[in-house]
Parts: structure tokens; sequence; C-alpha cells
């Protein structure tokens, strides 16, 4: 502004209100004019009128105009203009007004002399020109220069003067301005003191009493708000309700006086939580904002004030209306808040809270944007040591937080702890703040614990949490949230360790915070929601279905108070269906299965794309289908299951915490389908996801015992499916580790139990330990015995220990245990729903034992009985089960049983196509369709209606996929003992149809089965490459790596030495090596000429062995003990074809019959089990038999009748040296036939 002095010239400037005064009259008297402004002004000053304020501006210039230089009233004039100037600054908000008001007030105090009694006056002015200053630009500066002004005119004005409480109050005033500031508790304290002293030296009816008892209540108000004391909020409400009462209506100030008792009963609200004191609020509000013209500064304040009021209602009751309405205050205050004043960055804080929050509300991600940007730009304009600044960086880490949580970027997790760091270390001791920010850093430090999975995260939230609850005082309403903070933590802390007393502490926390949300409160679903999850949590842990019904009850209430536009429904829906799967689990009821799948899947549909929740949405929906497949059996569950984990796990990074539930989720999956179609590829997948997630899942994590138990199953199957003790053996060790690592009383107990029973049930079946036996029935009555009334599992445990005890009866023959497997068996049945999957299983099982006792006692009705039961078990089961063989076989023989009672041979016809269809349906396991041809071989020697020469042609056919090159050499080897009497038999069996060349044939398809495998992998391929040369080198290659692969190594170098394959990774590449190797070999068969290419010798290619004379092949089995039975073969003349003659039997000499043993008289009849001998036999790790006396025993028997020592003939001299007595067969670990 220009001076009134030219400095050039000596001559006064005139300004243009001056000038209009010289203009319209020259001769005016100054005194006068002046007091015609001070008419006008007092005159505004009680009514606001503008055109009052301008008059007084107009006739106050005029005045100055006229007064001279020197003269005694210029000090008076300047200061009369300097405040005309700057209540039209309070007035209109303009920065010039406020410099003219500065500068005449400065002049003012230059032209007063020291020592004049204006001199107070012209410092108290200027000080208060420069206090408005300091709020519209926020230079400290000026408000230093306040204080100081105020306090020199306080020490000159003396006590008992009239202007005396006006100095203390502007003194106050100062030091609050500088609080607010620098927010240093001393200037708090004093600014307390200054306006209590002014307040008390004000009488009664003065007209500024209303306003100093306003400032006090504004400095009551700080000082609650800084120290929490619910006395001072009080005494604030009593300043401003008494200010209030004195302001007259009409006057000016009753906007202000409004909206500061308006403000305090925000502040009630918000400490004390009464509805009925934010009601009063909004009122206040709004009546202030209704008498505040649209063109007063003070409008950006008072639209400010109600979208706050507004804000608060919204979060309190949850009504959207009320948080548009805030938005749209905010806006409107933000509007008309120019550049650069102290107030825009708090106009951008609030309006940016606001957009988060109705981003929490409706889930649009511009509204997080707006947030965002809005947070940062307040935060930018917040002056270093501002207080609110802690509020800022609040704001700003809230929204970082909610993106983090809406998109899962890790970068906005760190950005918002880095806030909230701040924020609380920019908080004093003692900050009502406090509690609030610890709060917000220990909800961040839960996020990234579940993000990362770092425990020293989850410690840190708890620390937080807790020393946020200490810091909350009783009866403010942040205690529910507090408490349900603190409540999260120590559930996740449960979920993590295990511990027990977490889970009490997190039902403690949430019960109580849930005691403190009132009614309609927004907070109230998720309180539910804690508490319910908290239920469910203990009912996993502990099985009580009280718990469960609990966590079902609160999470229902939850869902119907969370409205359907709010985006939290999806994590109500989701929790729902939690509780809803797991009283499935629990009890079996097909309508929860259902409603949890309805749930998830509206849930999932909620669930919008992108969001981090996405995946185990995902996760929540397959394990339901999963569940559902189970009971139901539909295909398509089983592939929406696999779809819904497989989504799942591409959706959840690398190192997130929930990566081995994804895993094992999807590992399950795969085994459920291994079990349905029984591909061995999806064995493979569900071995691979489980050992991952276990690798992944940290040793004291709670869920170590699952994934264990995860991994045991699926070794126990793979056993099942290729016969290899290795593998049998690892699901004795997963599942031991994993029932040791269950609690006592965990609900998991007694399906750990089940699953060790069941693998030293596996092994007892292969090995016949008697003690694996003990083992097994007391794990499965253990079992049985923690398994709950009721519980949907309950069946299955009956029926592994029906399994239990038939075995022992097979093993001990003790009627009484054949009994208690009826009884086991007749509960399972009882209690499996019609319909489900397991339905013929039960059956199966009770066919069994019936099938068993008829044996037993004899008695038909016990026959009639097993028959209808394995009828029904063959019925319901499917097309393309891999059990469908197994049921083939178990109705076989037990037509078999009818036939030997009945003589009727239609039920032999039936047994024959029965067995046919156990050997040859594509659904079961090649190993087990072998083993069903070898039972259907054997039974076909004592019933020649059963076609033996079928049943031994299958058997043989079936040969390569029992010792097959999967397998590696020591497993074939192991293997070899259950065949090793099949090539006398079968040929035996050629013999008796007089069939010599397919005789011959099967004996050397049989012969030397892993050293021919060996020698085939090392076979020359002249013939193949000259004909088809890249089908050649396919093949080499492939029998190469096979041919390595077989190694017993427990880790093979791949082609870079520093990798290294695992034994899981070599077994499975071998196994994939060879289904490569046979589709190759498969194809190759089908080209012309090379039909037999790699094919064992069939008849007439052995005519070769017959160069010098005959070749004897003595076959001697226990079906004709009597003698030996021997063929010959005519030597090869030169110049003729080939040719082989078969005359007839021909008995050898008595010295090659007494040097084989006799064979036993009671040898094993089919069904039995085998002797511990038998077994330690088939446990040998050696070829069998290939003690050096053996083969002294073939040498001389060789040598002595001139049979020579050419491979076919050694080779089969050596088989019949070898069969002593007919194999048996090991039963199926699942259901086991009797004979």
């Amino acid at each position: 502004m220009a001076s009134d002095q030219n400095s050039e010239t000596g001559q006064r400037t005139v300004s243009e209100p001056e000038e209009q005064c010289l203009d319209s009259d020259s001769h005016a008297n100054a005194q006068d004019l002046s007091g015609l402004g001070w008419s006008h002004l007092e005159q505004f000053r009680d009514t606001g009128a503008l055109g009052d304020l301008k008059q007084a501006i107009v006739y106050f210039s005029r005045a100055l105009a006229f007064t001279p230089d020197g003269h005694a009233d210029m000090s008076q004039q300047l200061a009369d203009l300097g405040a005309s100037y700057i209540d039209r600054f309070r007035r209109l908000g303009e920065l010039d007004d406020l410099e003219k008001s500065i500068d005449y007030f400065s002049r003012a105090l230059a032209q007063t002399p020291d020592g004049h009694q204006d001199m107070s006056q012209r410092l108290a002015d200027l000080g208060l020109s420069y206090c408005d200053r300091y709020w519209r630009v926020g230079n400290l500066d000026d408000h230093d220069k306040a204080i100081d002004y105020f306090s020199r005119a306080l020490v000159l004005t003396p006590i008992g003067h009239p202007d005396r409480p006006r100095r203390l109050e502007d003194l106050g005033l100062s030091y609050r301005d500088r609080y607010r500031h620098v927010g240093e508790p001393d200037d708090l304290r004093e600014s307390v003191n200054y306006f209590s002293r002014a307040v008390a030296l004000t009488p009664d009816g003065h007209p500024d009493m209303s306003r100093r008892l306003a400032c006090l209540g504004l400095s009551y108000r700080d000082r609650f708000r800084y120290i929490g004391d619910i006395d001072d909020l009080e005494k604030s409400i009593d300043c401003f309700s008494r200010a209030l009462t004195l302001t007259p209506d009409g006057h000016p100030t009753m906007s202000d006086r409004l909206a500061d008792i308006g403000s305090s009963y925000t502040d009630k609200f918000r400490r004390m939580g009464e509805l009925d004191d934010l009601a009063k609020s909004i009122d206040c509000f709004s009546r202030a904002i209704a008498l505040v013209p649209d063109d007063h500064p003070n409008k950006l304040d008072r639209l400010a004030d109600l979208g706050m009021s507004y804000t608060d209602r919204y979060q309190r009751l949850g009504n959207r209306d009320d948080l548009e309405k805030s938005i749209d205050y905010f806006s409107r205050a933000l509007a008309l808040t120019p550049d650069g004043h102290p107030d825009l960055p708090r106009r951008l804080a609030c309006l940016g809270a606001s957009y988060n929050d109705r981003y929490r509300r409706v889930g649009e991600l511009d509204d997080l944007e707006k947030s965002i940007d809005y947070s940062t730009r307040a935060l930018a304009l917040t002056p270093d040591g501002h207080p609110d600044m802690i509020q800022r960086f609040a704001d700003l880490g809230l929204a970082y937080r909610s993106q983090y949580r809406r998109l899962g970027d890790i970068n906005d997790l760190e950005k918002s702890i880095d806030c909230f760091s701040r924020a609380l270390a920019l908080a004093p001791d003692g900050h009502p703040t406090t509690s609030g920010r610890l709060a917000d850093l220990g909800v961040s430090h839960n996020d990234r614990y579940r993000r990362v999975g770092e425990l020293g995260d989850l410690e840190k939230s708890i620390n937080y949490f807790s020393r946020a609850l200490e810091s909350t005082p009783e009866g403010q309403p942040d205690m529910s949230e507090r408490l349900a903070d603190l409540g999260v933590s120590y559930s996740d802390r449960f979920q993590r360790l295990g511990n027990l007393d977490d889970l009490e502490k997190s039902i403690d926390c949430f019960s109580r915070a849930l005691a403190l949300t009132p009614d309609g409160h927004p907070d109230l679903s998720r309180r539910l929601s804690c508490l319910g999850a908290s239920y469910c949590g203990r009912f996993r842990r502990l099985g009580d279905l009280n718990d469960l019904e609990k966590s079902i009850d609160y999470r229902s209430r939850a869902l119907m108070l969370t409205p359907d536009d709010l985006p939290d429904i999806s994590d109500q829906l989701a929790n729902i269906g939690t509780s809803y799967s797991d009283r499935y689990q629990r009890l079996g009821d097909l309508v929860d299965i259902e409603k949890s799948i309805d749930y998830f899947s509206r849930a999932l549909a909620l669930t919008p794309d992108g969001h981090p929740g996405t995946s185990g949405r995902l996760a929540d929906l397959g394990v339901s289908y999963a569940d559902r497949f189970r009971r139901v059996g539909d295909l398509d569950d089983l592939e929406k299951s696999i779809d819904c984990r497989s989504r799942a796990l591409e959706l959840t990074p690398d190192g997130h915490p929930t990566i081995s539930d994804r895993l094992a989720d999807l590992g399950m999956s795969y085994t459920d389908r291994f079990r349905r179609l029984g591909e061995l590829d999806d064995l493979e997948k569900s071995i691979d996801y489980f050992s991952r997630a276990f690798a992944l899942t940290p040793d004291d994590h709670p869920d170590k015992s699952g994934q264990l138990a995860d991994l045991g199953v699926s070794y126990s199957d793979r056993f099942q499916r290729l016969g290899n003790l290795d593998d049998l053996e690892k699901s004795i060790d997963c599942f031991a580790r994993a029932l040791a690592l269950t609690p006592d009383g965990h609900p998991d107990l007694p399906r750990r139990l089940a699953c060790l029973g069941a693998s030293y049930c596996g092994r007892f079946r292969r090995l016949g330990d008697l003690d694996d036996l003990e083992k097994l029935v007391d794990y499965r009555s253990r079992a049985v015995a923690l398994t709950p009334d009721g519980h949907a599992g309950m069946p299955r445990q009956l029926s592994g220990l029906g399994s239990s005890y038939i075995d022992r009866f097979r093993r001990l023959g003790e009627l009484d245990d054949l009994k208690k497997s009826i009884d086991s068996f007749s509960r399972a049945l009882e209690l499996t729903p019609i319909g489900h999957p397991d339905m013929s299983e039960r059956l199966a099982d009770l066919g069994v034992s019936y099938s068993d006792q008829f044996q037993h006692l004899g008695n038909l009705d016990d026959l009639e009985k097993s028959i209808g039961y394995r009828s029904r078990a063959l019925v319901l089961t499917p097309d393309g089960h891999p059990d469908l063989p197994q049921r083939h076989l178990n109705y076989a023989f037990v037509l078999l049983n009818q036939y030997q009672h009945t003589a009727d041979s239609s039920h032999l016809l039936n047994s024959l196509n029965s067995f046919r269809s156990a050997s040859q349906l594509l659904t079961g396991a090649p190993r087990t369709r072998f083993l069903n041809a070898l039972e259907w071989a054997n039974q076909a020697c004592d019933y020649g209606y059963l076609n033996p020469m079928e049943a031994f042609q299958t058997t043989i056919d079936l040969l390569p996929q029992f010792i097959w090159l999967g397998a590696a050499t020591k497993q074939r080897y192991q293997d070899l003992p259950l065949i090793e009497h099949l090539a006398v038999n079968a040929c035996y069996a050629a013999i008796q149809s007089s069939d010599y060349s397919i005789a011959l044939e099967w004996l050397e398809h049989t012969r030397c089965v892993v050293w021919n495998q060996s020698l085939m992998l090392r076979s020359p391929l002249d013939e193949l490459h000259a004909s088809h040369p890249d089908l050649a080198t396919q093949l080499k290659t492939l029998a190469n790596q096979l041919h390595s692969s077989s190694s017993e190594t427990s880790q093979i170098l791949l082609a870079n030495p520093s990798d290294l394959m695992t034994p899981e990774q070599v077994g499975q590449e071998r196994r994939r090596l060879a289904d490569e190797y046979y589709n190759l070999l498969n194809r190759i068969r089908q080209l012309p000429g090379l039909e037999g290419f790699l094919q064992p010798m069939k008849a007439k290619g052995t005519t070769h062995i017959a160069q010098s004379g005959p070749v004897v092949v003595v076959n001697y089995t226990v079906m004709d003990a009597t003698t030996p039975t021997s063929f010959a073969s005519a030597p090869v003349q030169a110049e003729s074809p080939p040719a082989i003659n078969f005359p007839r039997h021909i008995a050898p000499p008595a010295v090659l019959a007494s040097s084989i043993d006799e064979p036993r008289a009671n040898f094993f009849r089919h069904g039995r089990t085998r002797t511990s001998s038998d077994v330690a036999g088939a446990n040998s790790n050696s070829t069998p038999r290939s003690s050096q006396s053996f083969r002294n025993d073939v040498d001389f028997a060789m040598g002595e009748y001139g049979l020579g020592r050419s491979g076919d003939a050694y080779s089969a001299a050596t088989r019949a040296l070898r069969s002593k007595e007919r194999t048996i067969s090991t039963p199926s670990s699942r259901a086991l036939p009797s004979r």
C-alpha cells in the first residue's frame, strides 16, 4: 500500500476516498467527519451492514485528509481508518484491506509519543492486525510480532484500567494462536490464564463479556483436545453457552457463538458417543451457516464445520446421505478458500478424508485416488512443526492403507506405515491423538504381517494396540475399536502359533468391544463378525458345536446389519459361508454346503477384479465345491474346485503367507481327482503341491500338522497305486509327525490317528508284521473313540476300524474280530447318507465281512447277505471309477462261492464276466488290474469254466504294467516274488490245453523280467533306424534317459551340475519317461512291419535253440505234483525250415525229480494271507533264491540231462526249480475279497 506521505516531495498522497471527500466538501470539519465515521462503524458492528462499513471508511478517510501533518489528532485519525480496514478484511477477506490496516496502525503508533495515554491502544491495534495476517497468511513472524505488541500494550495498561481486560484478551488470543501453530503446551496454558483473567475483570453486562467467554471457551476446548480432560470440555461448553446467551439476536457474532458451541458438542460426541450431542452440534452449525452471508469470509468455516458433523454422523450411523452432505459442504468450503489461506490444508484434508470414507462405503477407485490427492496436497501445504501435521500424516496413511487393501501393492502399505510412524513421532506424550496414532500403526503392521508373514510385524501390532488401549480413557467411544483391533491381532497370533490363550484373549476383546458398541453403530456388524470368527476358530481347535452355532449366529447378524451396497458385504458373505462350510464338514448336512456355495459365490461376484481378496474368495468357493463333490460325486464340482483353486493360486503373490494354503488346497483337489479318475499325473501333482506347501510352512506354524497329513495321504495313495514301499514308509513318517504335532483335544486328532492307522494297515498287508496289525487296530480304535457322535466323519472312521478287525481276523482267526468288523461296517453303512459317493464302499466292506463269515461258519444267510451287499456296491459304483475293477473282483469271488454251494454253472459264467471286468476295465490302476488278473488266473486253474487260457493271457499281457520301467529297479525286484510262480503255472495251463507254442511263449515272456527290460533299453535299433530314423533317435534318447533314471541314488545331477533333483523329482521324472517310452513304442508298433518291435519272442522264434539236438523244458507245478511236465523240441536241420515238435509228455529221470524238493503238503489255498516266512521272502531286496547253492542245483540238473546252458532253456529250468508252491497275491488295501 502506498504511504500517505510522498517520499520525494514530502506532500501527502491522497487516497481515492479522501479525494472524494475533498471534492465533495473541502470545508468539512475533521473531527465531525471522524464522529460520523465512528457512528457508521458502530452501526456496522451491530448489524453487519456493509453499507455502514463503507461509509465509515469514507468519513474516516475524509477526516484524515483534513488533518494536517503533526496535528495531535493525526494518530487517532490513522488508527480509526486502520480499524475500519481490519473490520472490512474480517468481513470480506480481502488481503489488501489487511495490509492497509497494518499500514495505518503502524503509522498511528509511530506518531504516538512515548508516555501518551493512547500508546497502549496503538500497540494493541497493531498487534491485532499482525494476528489477523498470521491467520490469513500463516507467517509465524507475524504471530510473534502480535505477542510482542500485545505484551507491551498490557504492560502500559495500569491495573484497574477499563482496557486491561481487552489487553489480557488480546494476549490470550495470541498465545492460543501460537499454540495452534506450534503445539507448545506452555502457550496453551498462558492463553487459558490470560482469558480467565480477562473474563474475571469484565463486569457483568459488559458488551465484551460474550466475546471474552467465547475466547476462554476456545482455549478450554483446545486444552481438552490436547490433554483429554473431560472437565475442560465441560468448561468450554459452559463458556460458549453463556457467551451465546449474552449475544443478542441479529448480532454479527451470533454465527461464531453458535459455531463455537457446536464444535464443543462435536468434541463431546466424539469423547462420549452420545448421539444427542451430535444432533446439537449439527443444529448449532446449521443455524450458524444460515446467519452467515454468502460473501462472508467465515462462510467457509461454517461450511467446513457442518461438513465435519455430517461426517461424524455418517461414521456413527452409516447413512450414506450424511456422507454425501459432508462431501458437498467440504467441497463448497474448499472452493471458497483462496490459495495461500492458512486453512487451505485443513479444507483439503477434510475433503480427502470424506472421499476415503466414500471409497470404503461404495468402493469406487476414483474416490480413493481423490482421497490420496487431497491428503497429499494438504500435507504439502502444512508447515513443519504445525500441530495439524500429525493429522495430515495420519490422513494420508489411511488413504495409502485403503489403496493397499484394494490393489495389493505392498509399496502402498509401506507408505502407510511410514506416514503413521511419522504421525506418532510428532505426537507429544499424553496427547489425546496418541491412542489413534498407535492404533493406526498397529493396523498397518497387522496388514503387513498378513501380507509378508513376519511374526515381528504381528508382535508390533499387538504392542501398538495394547498401548493404544491403555491410553484410551474409559468411556471413550474409541474404546470399542481399540479392543476390536487388539482382538484381531490375538486371533492372528493364535492362527500362527496355535496358543489357545491367544484365542481366549481374542474372544474376550471382541466380546468387550461388542458390548461397548451401541445399536445402530456402523461398526456393529464388524464387531459381530469378528466375534463370530473367533468362535469359529475355537470350534476348529476344540470341536465344540456350541462355538460353531455361536459363530453362525454372530455372522448371520453381522450380514443382516450390513447394507447391500457396502463393500464389506463381500467379507460378511464369505464369513458366514465359512461357518456353514465348517458345519457341513462337522455334521454332513447337504443344506449347509449349498448355503456355503451360495454365500461364497455371492461374495466372489461382489469382489471387484484386481482386488487382493479375490484369491481368498476363490479359495473359499473351491473348498465348498470340493466338499460337495465328495458328498454328491458330481465331477463338475471337482473341476470347478480345481479351477477356483488354480485361479486362487495364480492370484496369490510369491511370498504371501497364504501361498502354502493355496498350494495345499490345489493339492487336495488333485488328490480328489486322482481317487475319482485314477490318473497318476493328478497324484504326482498333488504330491508336488503338498510338498511345496509343506516347505513354505514355518516349523512352528499350527498348519504344519495338516501339511504333513496331506503329504502323507498322497504318499499312501501312490503306494496303493504303484506299490513302492518307500512311499508307504514316507506316508507313515508323515502321519506320525503330523500326529505328534496335533495337540490333545484338537478336532483333527481322530483323523491323524486314522491316517496313521491306515498306513500301518498298508504295511501289514504288504509285509505281514503282526506289530503293524496291532498298531492299526489301536490307532483306528482311538480315532473312533475320539470322534463325536453325529460327526460327518464317523462313517469313515467306523469303516476303517472294521477293516482293521477283518485284517486281524484273517491273520489270527479270532471270530470275535469278524463280529466286530461286521458291527463297525454296519454302523458305518447306517450313518452314510443315501446318495453319498461312499455308499458303494460301505456296502462292499460289509459284503466282505459276511463273505468271510460264510467261509468260516458256513451259514448260507451270510452268503446271501454278502451277495446282496456286493451287488448293490457294484451297481452304485459309477462307470469310470477307479474302484470299479475292485467291485467286480469282489463280486466274482462271491459268485464263485455261490457256485461252490449250488453247482449252478450260471454263477460261474457271471463270475467269469466279473473277473474279466476286474482285469480289463481301464479305469483301474494297472497294478490293480494285473493283481486282479492274477487272482482270476489262479482261480481258473481250479475251475476250467473260468477260461484259464484267457486268464493267463490277460495276466501276462498286463505284466509289463506291473513290473514296469517307471518303477525303480529296487521296487521291481521287490515285486518279483509276487509273480514267481506265474511262468510255470501259465505254462502248465497251456500244456493242459495242449497249446505248447503258447506254453513256450509264456515261459519266454515271463522269464527274467527286470533283466529283459534292461536289455530292451539297450537293444540296437538298426531295423527301426533304417526305416524311421527320427523315431529311432527319439526312442534311443528316451531309453538312455530311462536307463540312467533307474539308478537308486538319492540325487541325480541335471544338465547343470549345480542343480540337483530330489529323490521325489527323480521318481516323477522316471515315471514320466516310462510313459513317454511306452507311448512311443505303441506308436512304432502301429507301423507296417514293426508290429513285433521289441516284443517278447514268439514260439517260432525259439527254434534256433535246438541247433544240435532236442531241447527239453521241464515245468514242475503243485497242480501236477506227482510228476513234472516236460516237452521237447526237435533238432533243427541245416537245410530245413524251422519247426517245433511237441510229441508228448516226457517223464524225466528220477534224479531230476529228486533234485526238486517235494512241495508242501499243506500249500496255501487262494484268499489266505501269506505266512511270515513267505512275506520275508517277498521283502528281500535281492533276486529270489540267488544263492550259490541254488545255482549249483540248477547247474546239476542242466548238465546231467544235457539241457545245456542256453538262455531260454536255462531260464525255464531255473523257473521250474523255483516252483515250490502257487503264488498268493496280496489283496487290495481298500476292500478285501474273501475267496
